[in-house]
């Protein structure tokens, strides 16, 4: 941000005494307050002629450079002050110092900081700021000496235009991409409107983008576009709605019959009274994070990054910002939460960088913490706004709007190789349908995926309703447990193992059938694990167990029969005992938390019930289980 000032002398009086040029300021500064720029350089240079050595008209012709963007003229004008007299207005360094940062002159605008910070009688405020502006200049210099790699691609004719394209989202299978376009109204091509535009990939480029409709697309403007990982929900930012709460809101619509429903306002307590914009939803379904801005008492505009989750009833959490060291006293705009979970990616003047608008990362540490934001670097930034940046499904590909010389017009849709040190985890996927044993009928259940090396649930969430299936994207390299229930139904568990990295068209696929809860009915505790010819339950186990109790807390008369089971290899007696004292293991564990032992009986049954091969690896582990059975319900 700059700081200009039209300025007196401390005593109240003008640097100079001739009247006639202190005439032609005081024009200039009413033509300037009514914003008459043109006229107000005109009595400018007249009061400078008249008197080359009025300080305070150079300062008000750099302001009037600044307003009009000419920061280079800007710059001279500073300059000539100073040698007039480099200590008549302090503050000129600082000024000067944030001018030459917006063109890029970090060396110059360092020595004026510098210069600024051994002046006297300067604010506290104004020092600290200075202080941090004068660490981004050497971040800036020491970035520059070390650029990243950075080669940016036109996304060609099919997707860019002379117009304004930007704001891209894509889908998990890198099939689908959803922009902004500004575009001039049909029927008054003088104003100016934005819309959202689809493109398909087509091998290794993009299909002509088409309007994406009227469902979406009103004669307001719609942006900001976020895809949920499956491509079902839209959520997009549009202004000025009779339905709004605020100047701008966030809104969603769904993907039903290959067309996108009619976009609903989330509502309190995601939008309010102030700006709401930017969200991005997270691949676990719940989290919203977005930008929220407004203008406090004292007249400051806060401009940070919130989260919200949505809980099972389908209402928002109270959106909490995030962490300060996130967030700053300075804008936070276009935040991302990719689809790994654990990184995001934002933009913001406040934290040490090139000046301006720069784009920075942060990922989630084990304790789920944020880690402080790194700067993406030069040249990806620079002194100019970077204002966003989306990461492809995959981690390696980045997009970015720019309007870099070589391009259609206004700004344009880029790709580039994202430097390896700000890549997200890699990612595998898990697709499925959930439906009725019996019937064959889709079913609308909700599901869990926990991560077995920490206990955590990863990912809680529903199925579709329509037809019963769900998408999930998680961390490669890790094992995880499923765990579906319906009510009314018995609940399915599972596990697998993402250890290699895979898109969503390679997707591991899991094929759940729901039986319907009824005496004699089974389920197999595919996630409750011993040591090998042990009993003591392991850690990863409780996910489970608890499922099982919510099961048994929704179904308060059922009563249930614990059976251990193991394979043929061994001592048949030995199995029997060790198959006793696991399932008993399990009996203790639902008493310890609170179920009732009348509810509960527990059995060994060895080897007596395969319920596959024994003479295979994976038959005999499929025989090694724990299960329970309705008694009575």
């Amino acid at each position: 941000m700059l700081l200009c000032y039209t300025i007196k002398a401390q005593s109240g009086r003008y640097s100079i005494t001739n009247r006639s040029a202190i005439k032609n300021y005081e024009n200039a500064t009413s033509f300037y307050d009514n914003r008459k720029n043109d006229e107000a350089l005109k009595e400018l240079n007249k009061a400078i002629q008249k008197s080359p050595e009025f300080i305070e008209a150079y300062i008000l012709k750099a302001n009037i450079y600044v307003d009009k963007y000419d920061l280079e003229s800007a710059i001279k004008e500073y300059y000539k002050s100073l040698k007039v007299n480099p200590t008549f207005f302090p503050n000129s360094y600082y000024i000067l110092g944030n001018i030459e940062v917006g063109v890029g002159r970090y060396e110059d605008a360092l020595r004026n900081y510098n210069t600024f910070l051994k002046m006297n009688g300067i604010s506290s405020e104004l020092k600290e700021k200075a202080h941090s502006k004068k660490i981004s200049c050497e971040f800036a210099i020491k970035a520059i000496g070390d650029p990243v790699p950075f080669d940016p691609e036109n996304l060609g004719s099919n997707i860019n235009t002379e117009m304004d394209e930007y704001f891209p989202s894509i889908t998990v299978d890198d099939s689908t991409l959803i922009f902004t376009r500004n575009r001039p109204f049909a029927d008054n091509p003088d104003f100016y409107h934005e819309d959202f535009y689809l493109s398909k990939r087509s091998g290794n480029s993009w299909t002509k983008a088409v309007n994406a409709g009227y469902q979406l697309n009103t004669k307001g403007n719609e942006g900001v576009p976020n895809l949920s990982p499956d491509g079902k929900l839209l959520f997009f930012a549009a202004c000025e709605r009779p339905d709004g709460k605020g100047s701008c809101d966030i809104y969603y619509a769904r993907w039903r019959n290959d067309k996108w429903t009619k976009p609903i306002n989330l509502g309190f307590p995601i939008n309010t009274g102030a700006w709401e914009s930017q969200p991005s939803f997270s691949s676990d379904g719940r989290t919203l994070y977005f930008i929220r801005g407004r203008i406090t008492g004292d007249g400051i505009r806060e401009q940070d990054i919130y989260v919200s989750v949505i809980s099972n009833e389908g209402k928002w959490s109270d959106p909490q910002k995030l962490p300060p060291n996130i967030n700053t006293p300075g804008e936070e705009e276009f935040v991302y939460i990719h689809p790994d979970d654990q990184t995001i990616y934002f933009s913001s003047d406040g934290h040490t960088g090139m000046g301006n608008l720069d784009i920075y990362f942060s990922r989630r540490s084990i304790n789920s913490e944020w880690d402080n934001p790194v700067n993406l670097g030069y040249p990806v930034n620079t002194y100019r706004d970077e204002r966003g940046m989306l990461v492809g499904p995959k981690g390696k590909v980045a997009y970015i709007a720019s309007d870099r010389e070589g391009g259609f017009g206004g700004l344009d849709l880029y790709k580039f190789e994202l430097p390896e040190i700000a890549r997200p985890k890699q990612l595998s996927y898990v697709k499925g349908i959930v439906s009725d044993a019996e019937t064959g009928g889709p079913l609308f259940a909700t599901y869990e995926i926990i991560d077995l090396s920490t206990g955590k649930t990863i990912i809680n969430n529903a199925t579709d309703k329509y037809n019963g299936d769900f998408v999930a994207c998680l961390t490669a390299g890790k094992n995880y447990s499923l765990n579906v229930s319906k009510e009314g139904y018995l609940f399915y568990s599972d596990h697998f193992s993402c250890e290699n990295p895979a898109d969503i068209r390679n997707a591991y696929n899991l094929d759940v059938k729901l039986n319907k809860a009824k005496e004699g009915g089974k389920v197999v505790l595919r996630n409750v694990f011993f040591d090998t010819n042990e009993f003591q339950l392991k850690e990863t186990s409780y996910p489970e167990l608890l499922k099982l109790i919510s099961f048994l807390n929704s179904n308060k008369t059922a009563r249930i029969e614990i059976g251990g089971h193991t394979d043929s290899t061994g001592d048949k007696i030995k199995n029997q005992e060790l198959s006793k004292n696991r399932a008993k293991a399990v009996y203790e564990f639902l008493v310890q938390k609170g179920v009732k032992s009348e509810r509960l009986e527990f059995k060994g049954f060895g080897d007596s019930s395969p319920i596959a091969n024994n003479e295979t690896l994976e038959g005999r582990a499929l025989n090694r289980r724990t299960e329970f059975r309705i008694i009575t319900l």
